[in-house]
């Protein structure tokens, strides 16, 4: 199928299943932390799955190829983005199992209804801090602060859009993990397992995935870490087994 291209896009080889996706260089590009959270989430047979702030759509892609979920539904707000998204979609010859809508995170059970969906992804905006940012509405400010949505947000509106036991996965930071496990436990989902993500051995981590389930008793299970690195460079053989390579 042929896709047209604009300026500045490229067509990118996913390694799954021959899918591929559109990305644009200027800052519609995906990142590490979308392909983990890819390795985390458990998307259970016929499972629907919702993920929130899809950006070009990686996560739907990555899981229809990962998993044995029934259909995927990215919401993004950002229409730049909902079109690399939908192209790629096309692309795959993927309508029937994909769709990409268009909408704010903050209305999501608004526009999809309350217990609509088997489990939610959620790879959003990490930062708070806003100072010194001079574009509000630039691409990648939108997809690093929470400029357009919080965390809050993020946490509400999949408590609501999930069905009881719904499966909640998110990839954030670790400077944050207090408040996401607070907030987790007022919308009750239920925090039930936990990775942190380490860049080599011997550092801090930079990245953590965590699960909620919606309703469940409290009962967390910390896994073993997740380095990326063992050398400058080299990936870990788990990292290499995530991507697909």
């Amino acid at each position: 199928m042929t896709i047209d291209l604009l300026p500045g896009e490229r067509v990118d080889d996913l390694q799954r299943k021959g899918y591929r996706i559109i990305q644009n260089s200027q800052g519609f590009c995906f990142g590490m932390d979308a392909v983990l959270l890819s390795g985390f989430a458990r998307i259970e047979r016929g499972a629907d799955c919702l993920d929130l702030g899809c950006g070009n759509g990686i996560l739907p892609l990555l899981l229809e190829a990962k998993t044995d979920g029934r259909h995927f539904t990215g919401l993004e707000i950002q229409p730049y983005s909902v079109d690399l998204a939908r192209r790629s979609v096309a692309l795959n010859h993927l309508e029937d199992r994909i769709d990409i809508v268009e909408g704010d995170i903050k209305d999501a059970s608004g526009i999809f209804g309350a217990s609509s969906f088997d489990a939610v992804t959620a790879n959003p905006p990490y930062m708070t801090d806003s100072h010194g940012i001079r574009n509000q509405d630039d691409a990648k400010t939108i997809a690093r602060h929470e400029v357009l949505c919080s965390l809050e947000d993020v946490l509400r509106e999949s408590a609501k859009v999930l069905k009881p036991g719904g499966r909640f996965f998110m990839v954030h930071r670790p400077f944050r993990l207090a408040e996401i496990i607070s907030l987790m436990v007022r919308y009750r989902l239920e925090p039930k397992r936990m990775r942190l993500v380490y860049p080599y051995a011997d550092r801090e981590p930079n990245m953590v995935l965590i699960e909620g389930i919606s309703g469940a008793r409290p009962r967390m299970t910390v896994e073993r870490p997740l380095v990326v690195y063992k050398a400058p460079g080299e990936y870990t053989d788990e990292i290499y087994e995530i991507y697909g390579n």
